[in-house]
């Protein structure tokens, strides 16, 4: 029980941490820089890999598909929790999934984040965390 619900909290933060990265890459202007002769440089650059595109559409691609990542990751997990939780119990990949990418998330985010997304994917991998502990037994 107390598996379970570590894991619905933790799904849930993560899948709220991908909501609002969308909303900000789509709907605010949170992930923009401050200076708008940077977004002009953006549009007007194209990255060594391909002309085809700018880096500002490279960047609002980025940013959409890590906030769609999380948001599946944590939608797929809140499933499993909540329907299925018989397959997490018997399958340690599939417990050890997610703090493996809560660790490899939180790794980046010390690195290239700020603060309150630092805190909220450490908190949603502690809980995946006790929860895998607590699975075990």
């Amino acid at each position: 029980m107390l598996a379970q619900i570590l894991i619905v909290f933790g799904a849930v933060l993560w899948g709220f941490l991908g909501t609002i990265h969308i909303f900000y890459t789509f709907f605010a202007n949170k992930l923009e820089p401050r200076d708008p002769a940077t977004i002009a440089a953006m549009k007007a650059t194209s990255p060594v890999l391909t002309r085809r595109t700018n880096l500002w559409n490279g960047w609002i691609g980025f940013n959409a598909g890590f906030g769609l990542g999380l948001l599946l990751f944590g939608t797929t997990y809140l499933l499993l929790a909540v329907g299925h939780m018989s397959l997490l119990h018997d399958s340690p990949a599939l417990t050890w999934l997610p703090v493996a990418g809560g660790a490899a998330q939180l790794a980046i985010a010390r690195r290239y984040f700020f603060r309150r997304p630092f805190i909220g994917v450490a908190i949603a991998t502690v809980c995946f965390l006790v929860a895998t502990y607590a699975l075990s037994f």
